[in-house]
């Protein structure tokens, strides 16, 4: 474990190779888990600004489940959720030509509709955020990859070298900020180092 502040990173954040390989998953974790993606308490408020900006760009089906269930849900296990088509795709999701899931919110902010650009949870995927059950402050950092639907994302950052900070810095540096992700990465370089 890295100890940067009050989180804990797994080893395997710096160590493990990833990169995503979306020609051969298809996008598959927009649609492939128990629930829809994780929201923080600041995201609720950021989906209902943006979401007049996002709809045209949402599917029919994605819009009648926002309109049936709410631009946000509650899960009792995962707690604020986006909304999923019939429990499998995120509301918020879409099929491009080549059959690849891309993110509405996503598309609309890389056309300057919106300055957000898609919950934080999906963008440090499959870096994974949970929060200790004894202390508040505390939160761990883990690399969680779907065994099967990210194989090939794992074989192509091994192919290319590239460890799962790195592939994830931008989204690290969102979350976190530039301080952490240093702390981080020169981490990573001295457990490199020692090997």
């Amino acid at each position: 474990m890295i100890a940067i502040d009050n989180k804990l990173v797994s080893d395997d954040v710096a160590e493990a190779k990833f990169v995503c390989d979306l020609n051969k998953c298809k996008g598959g974790c927009c649609e492939d888990g128990d629930a829809g993606a994780p929201l923080e308490k600041d995201e609720l408020k950021k989906l209902t600004k943006v979401y007049d900006l996002v709809k045209p760009y949402m599917t029919v089906e994605g819009i009648k489940e926002v309109e049936r269930q709410g631009k946000y849900i509650y899960d009792q296990e995962f707690g604020w959720v986006t909304p999923t088509i019939e429990g499998n795709i995120c509301a918020y999701g879409l099929r491009d030509e080549f059959g690849i899931i891309k993110c509405a919110i996503e598309k609309a902010y890389l056309e300057g509709k919106t300055d957000w650009k898609k919950p934080v949870s999906c963008h440090l995927f499959p870096i994974r955020i949970t929060k200790s059950k004894e202390d508040p402050d505390l939160e761990y950092v883990n690399y969680e990859p779907r065994e099967d639907l990210c194989r090939a994302a794992c074989t192509l950052g091994k192919k290319l070298k590239v460890p799962v900070y790195v592939f994830l810095k931008e989204a690290l540096i969102r979350k976190y900020g530039e301080e952490f992700y240093e702390a981080l990465a020169a981490s990573a370089e001295h457990m490199q180092a020692r090997k």
